[in-house]
């Protein structure tokens, strides 16, 4: 274990908590004097309005605001603040969309997959920055630097959504916002908010939330927070799945002004993660801390809408070993910087039309390197530079026309460029001796690369009446490879298994000459609903991607990688050594979902059933299926409120996954069905829910947690290897309580 990792973190992690807990009594105190002199004077409490974004100021009434995509998912602040019942992974929230699912990882960092495509084809952003990737096993992905409870919406757009919704990303867009600015309607300063807290009996996980807003008519402060920390969780058999311990901290702290019609917003962040275990990787995260620094404006002007944000981030992270469950000394350190700006400009050309013009920059660098380890000789003297300096650098300008023919009828058209270009300097292993052939091959080389990308999308939307709508969609969406893709070099077996993000076990080498991918997804939406929206609602949403060079991979044929395993290129049954490649592929699918009103009585309350149907395919144009395709699942749900009393009974069906990536020896799982139960109570400002999780301790493994590279383990030459074969399982019963007081 990398003890003095660790005690930096947490030496680290208490320096935040001392300077981040003072502002949190500070706010915690102002609200309650607010409030006591409030009732003292027999005063009502001053009503506060939740505003988030410009309100609707054009002269037809109409918003400047892009049209929503029917198959688009929000989640509201409520919604995601009601997750850390059962997760304190912000990523989770993605599972309870239609389509949506998590690829297994840490315990607070998973990675978003929608539509069957999952990592970087999920483009995520908090309060408009993008975040690249920051470790080659991508152990701090975007959705890690907020926890649930600070999210105040979240929309998620599929690939078919408008070019002014992002560039770069094939998959999904997920666009996350963190403490809104609040402003008073009258005079006078006013303080809101809320703290909670949770305790979840699996893993004995628990931790705290605190939202608070300090503010007046015209300028708004407002701190978003938290703290988690939970042991390894235990599974239906009662096997306690080890490396999925972890300890995080997220803050945000906002300042906005009203500046005539328009809104100026600076805010600043952070994260701290001491350790955080992983199940299905041979290393763990040992320190993680982040900052960022975040300015935005939103104005309104004679001609239209103005966006603009500008920001930097700075992410220092460690990975090692966590004892007992993985040991040894083999410390791997990143430094990574995001900056960037987006401008964009919405312009009202008639009552029908709008144009959206926007252009984005978005720079990152990266430092990835090993230091050397004391009397080692395969780990020194030198330290090991996997990535040095690489910097990958995105310009992006679109146009998008909006038009409004009469009310059944909608049209959005849009184009854009991105130009990727990126480039890395020279590196080195632990030691010529075994390292220096790979490195001086990859010196040779001329590392630049510039990808040159054009991407467009159409929208047709056509809504007769109250009671139905109809959407077609087609997009062609690009991603460039990230700096792991392109630039990892060593083909040693050690060096291999250090990159991936597919929590699959097997190595991974770099492909300089990889090419983008280019998606090309049509999408139909069909939703009706009763008139009044209160009865019963539906959507059917069949879609279909064909994928130009796919960055997927192929079994290393390279001599380093045969020399690690010689029947690496034919092995079914054991880990193998990749190397990144392009291949065409397609995905299509299906998701299905709906909501009925059951009963309304003065006896029973309200009562409803909801649930989704989600059904993935997807498959490399050779025949090879391509890697952590969900199998088809659904939800049903009955739901009841009465009173100051709700409750849920949940039941999740997940079915057998058996089409798996036979390139990487991907495990195949078996179905299972889940039960779950909540019910909350609400007095007045205190609110207090309690769920069972796995209600009959079902022991069950997950589709996409990939290999369990801890439990199972086998003596070798180095000390002990995992077994292949073996899914990480997933947990068992857990019985969670929440308790949260609003001010």
């Amino acid at each position: 274990m990398q003890t003095s990792s660790i005690s930096r973190g947490r030496a680290a992690l208490r320096l935040t908590s001392a300077l981040v807990r003072p502002s949190l009594a500070l706010m915690c105190f102002n609200s309650l004097f607010v409030t006591a002199a409030a009732a003292q004077a027999g005063q009502d409490l001053p009503t506060v309005v939740v505003r988030s974004g410009l309100p609707r100021a054009t002269d037809d009434g109409s918003s400047y605001g892009p049209l929503i995509p029917a198959d688009a998912t929000t989640i509201s602040g409520a919604d995601a603040a009601r997750v850390d019942l059962w997760s304190s992974d912000s990523a989770s929230l993605i599972k309870d969309i239609p389509g949506g699912g998590a690829w297994g990882a840490g315990g607070v960092s998973s990675l978003p997959t929608v539509n069957g495509m999952g990592a970087d084809r999920v483009q995520v952003s908090i309060n408009s920055m993008l975040f690249a990737p920051a470790c080659p096993n991508q152990m701090n992905p975007p959705l890690s630097f907020v926890n649930p409870a600070m999210i105040s919406s979240m929309r998620v757009y599929n690939a078919a959504a408008p070019v002014s919704a992002g560039g770069d990303y094939t998959g999904a867009r997920v666009d996350v916002a963190v403490a809104p600015p609040i402003f008073a309607s009258g005079p006078g300063w006013i303080t809101s908010g809320s703290i909670s807290g949770f305790f979840r009996s699996n893993g004995a996980s628990y931790g705290v939330n605190e939202n608070t807003t300090v503010s007046n008519a015209d300028t708004s402060i407002a701190f978003s927070g938290g703290w988690a920390r939970s042991g390894d969780y235990t599974a239906g058999n009662g096997m306690k799945i080890k490396s999925t311990l972890y300890e995080t901290q997220n803050y945000a702290l906002s300042v906005a002004k009203k500046v005539q019609d328009g809104l100026l917003s600076v805010e600043v962040g952070g994260q701290a993660i001491p350790y955080q275990g992983y199940p299905n990787q041979y290393m763990d995260m040992v320190d993680n801390h982040s900052f960022y620094v975040n300015g935005r404006y939103e104005g309104l002007f004679d001609w239209g809408k103005l966006e603009t944000t500008a920001f930097f981030n700075h992410v220092r992270h460690t990975m090692g070993f966590i004892e007992p469950d993985k040991s040894g000394d083999m410390p791997m350190d990143t430094k990574s910087t995001d900056a960037g700006y987006a401008i964009k400009g919405t312009i009202r050309i008639s009552a029908q039309d709008l144009i959206r013009i926007g252009n984005e920059l978005y720079y990152n660098n990266l430092d990835d390197w090993w230091p050397p380890v004391s009397n080692s000789t395969m780990m020194g003297p030198d330290a090991f530079v996997n990535i040095n300096n690489g910097q990958r650098t995105r310009v992006g300008t679109f146009a998008e026309w909006e038009r409004h023919w009469d009310a059944p009828w909608t049209t959005v058209f849009g184009l854009r460029n991105d130009i990727v270009m990126m480039n890395t300097g020279d590196v080195q292993g632990y030691n010529t001796m075994m390292y220096g052939a790979s490195a001086a091959a990859f010196n040779a080389l001329n590392h630049a690369r510039t990808d040159v990308n054009i991407d467009g999308s159409a929208l047709i939307r056509y809504e007769p009446d109250q009671v139905s709508l109809y959407e077609l969609g087609f997009a062609r969406k690009t991603r460039s490879p990230n700096l792991y893709e392109r630039y990892s070099w060593s083909t040693s077996a050690m060096a291999m298994k250090m990159i991936g993000w597919f929590g699959d076990g097997n190595g991974y080498v770099g492909n300089i000459n990889l090419a983008p991918e280019k998606a090309n997804t049509v999408s139909f939406t069909a939703a009706w609903r009763d008139p009044d929206r209160k009865a019963w609602e539906f959507k059917v949403s069949p879609y279909y991607s064909y994928v130009e060079d796919y960055i997927d991979a192929d079994r290393c044929a390279l001599s380093g990688c045969l020399a690690n395993l010689p029947a690496n290129l034919t092995t079914t049954n054991n880990f193998v050594y990749l190397q990144f490649a392009n291949h065409d592929a397609w995905l299509y699918g299906v998701n299905l979902d709906g909501k009925l009103a059951l009963w309304d009585t003065d006896t029973f309350g309200q009562g409803g059933f909801r649930g989704n149907l989600n059904f993935v395919r997807g498959q490399r144009t050779d025949g090879v299926n391509l890697y952590h395709m969900m199998p088809v699942n659904a939800t049903l749900a009955i739901d009841q409120a009465f009173g100051a009393w709700n409750s849920s009974l949940e039941l999740q069906l997940v079915g057998s996954k058996t089409l798996v990536s036979q390139v990487r020896n991907e495990l195949a799982t078996s179905a299972y069905a889940l039960f779950n139960f909540r019910v909350g109570y609400q007095w007045e400002a205190v609110r207090i829910d309690f769920g069972i999780d796995n209600i009959f301790n079902q022991n069950y493994d997950l589709p996409l947690g990939g290999a369990n590279l801890v439990n199972y383990r086998v003596t070798s030459m180095m000390g002990t290897s995992p077994i292949y074969g073996y899914p990480v399982a997933g947990p068992g019963r857990s019985f969670n309580t929440r308790l949260s007081v609003k001010f």
